[in-house]
């Protein structure tokens, strides 16, 4: 299978990547829309304003995919980094697609609890692409390899943080095929995913000003 290119649509007049799939990939996820495990035939990563104040973001991701008129099932991650500021990478046939907005808090994973969600908060989105076919118990693995990368990447460049606090992940693999029993960073996917999430990251770190505005539009 080969992943699909990604494309850059308008609703509302913020911007949307999609990717529409010509067959099912099977996917393991995040996202507040179409997360968890199953075959899915679309993704979206779409920017909203900063102060994003929606209670029902699986609702809202909804009604994107049927302004753009997206069929089936699918996964929706929304961020306020212009998605136009998007990231890709490619390694051994992996391919990361990530939009990277650490904001004014980046976050320690094991930080103190708190009450109070300071804002503006930032959001880290990856949409992984694999060349093969994962396990389910591989798949998750690999979703430890994103994130493991993703930190590895903030802690050398300096960011006091593991990521933030509204970060997601889209992994997507053929459905057919022998299944890759590992993901983890020493794996033979994993090891390539690991490295293309810590550049895909690495770079969208060194991008000015990512957060979207209406008059870049």
């Amino acid at each position: 299978m080969t992943a699909p290119e990604p494309r850059v649509s308008t609703v509302d007049g913020h911007p949307v990547l999609i990717w529409r799939c010509a067959e099912p990939w099977l996917a393991i996820s995040s996202a507040p829309h179409g997360g968890g495990l199953g075959e899915r035939e679309w993704v979206l990563n779409a920017t909203v304003r900063s102060w994003y104040d929606r209670s029902d973001p699986a609702d809202h991701v909804a009604e994107l995919a049927a302004d753009l008129e997206l069929p089936g099932a699918g996964v929706g991650l929304l961020t306020a980094v212009d998605v136009r500021h998007e990231v890709t990478t490619r390694d051994s046939g992996v391919i990361a697609s990530v939009t990277t907005g650490v904001g004014a808090h980046p976050t320690w994973a094991a930080a103190e609890a708190r009450d109070d969600l300071p804002a503006p908060v930032g959001t880290i989105n990856a949409v992984c692409w694999l060349p093969v076919r994962l396990s389910e118990a591989a798949l998750v693995n690999a979703v430890a390899t994103v994130a493991e990368a993703k930190a590895q990447a903030l802690w050398e460049a300096g960011v006091p943080g593991t990521g933030t606090c509204t970060d997601a992940a889209v992994l997507l693999c053929p459905v057919n095929g022998p299944a890759e029993p590992y993901g983890g960073p020493r794996s033979r996917v994993g090891s390539a995913l690991a490295r293309a999430v810590h550049e895909a990251v690495s770079a969208g770190l060194r991008v000015e000003s990512p957060r979207y505005s209406p008059s870049s539009a």
